[in-house]
């Protein structure tokens, strides 16, 4: 035991080689994922903490929190106003009857309703809408996995079409051939909807 208390350990050279390798393998894997995510850099200059270092730590804290107010997420489209509205129900449109209406959809009957004009009810709107962007995540493998698909008919898929196809839906009052609209259709979204600006 050392003068000091502290008792004395052997440290074997072997555990000093293996740390720095250890370091220099983090230290290629941060530039790669730097690289690969757009952000590469050259490496530290002079005078520059090397990756991983307290100070680095506390400046990507403070980028990633800048980066998340950056970020652009699908914005809730009864959010929108035009012409971003329009775009967004544009492409929406294209979903619903590319993929949904002839992938998902059986005859229209009493039981399960379906308005072909389907974008004149703002319900059904929303609730597509949320399922279209459920689904641009979901069926996305780098992002949810394989087993995102089953998660999107399961928990989203099916709980929509039985609000939007079932007897007190929105298409209600729409029967094969026939397409009545009781719309409420209001001009503004209410405030209480909208994000708060500033």
């Amino acid at each position: 035991m050392a003068d000091d208390g502290v008792p004395d350990f052997d440290v074997p050279v072997g555990l000093f080689e293996d740390l720095e390798d250890l370091k220099a393998q983090v230290a290629a894997l941060t530039n790669q994922v730097k690289a690969l995510s757009g952000d590469a850099s050259d490496g530290p200059g002079e005078g520059e903490a090397p990756a991983g270092s307290e100070s680095d730590a506390g400046e990507e804290a403070a980028e990633g929190s800048a980066d998340e107010d950056e970020r652009q997420f699908p914005p809730f489209i009864l959010l929108l106003d035009p012409p971003e509205y329009d775009d967004e129900l544009r492409a929406l449109v294209e979903w619903v009857e590319g993929v949904l209406v002839p992938g998902y959809l059986a005859e229209p009957s009493a039981d399960a309703r379906w308005c072909h004009l389907w974008f004149e009810h703002p319900v059904a709107i929303a609730r597509l809408h949320a399922l279209w962007l459920a689904w641009q995540e979901l069926t996305d493998p780098a992002t949810c996995g394989y087993t995102g698909p089953s998660t999107w008919h399961r928990d989203h898929l099916d709980p929509c079409m039985l609000q939007l196809r079932g007897s007190g839906g929105p298409f209600a009052g729409c029967t094969k051939g026939e397409h009545q609209i009781d719309h409420r259709m209001p001009g503004v979204v209410p405030s209480a909807w909208r994000m708060s600006e500033g």
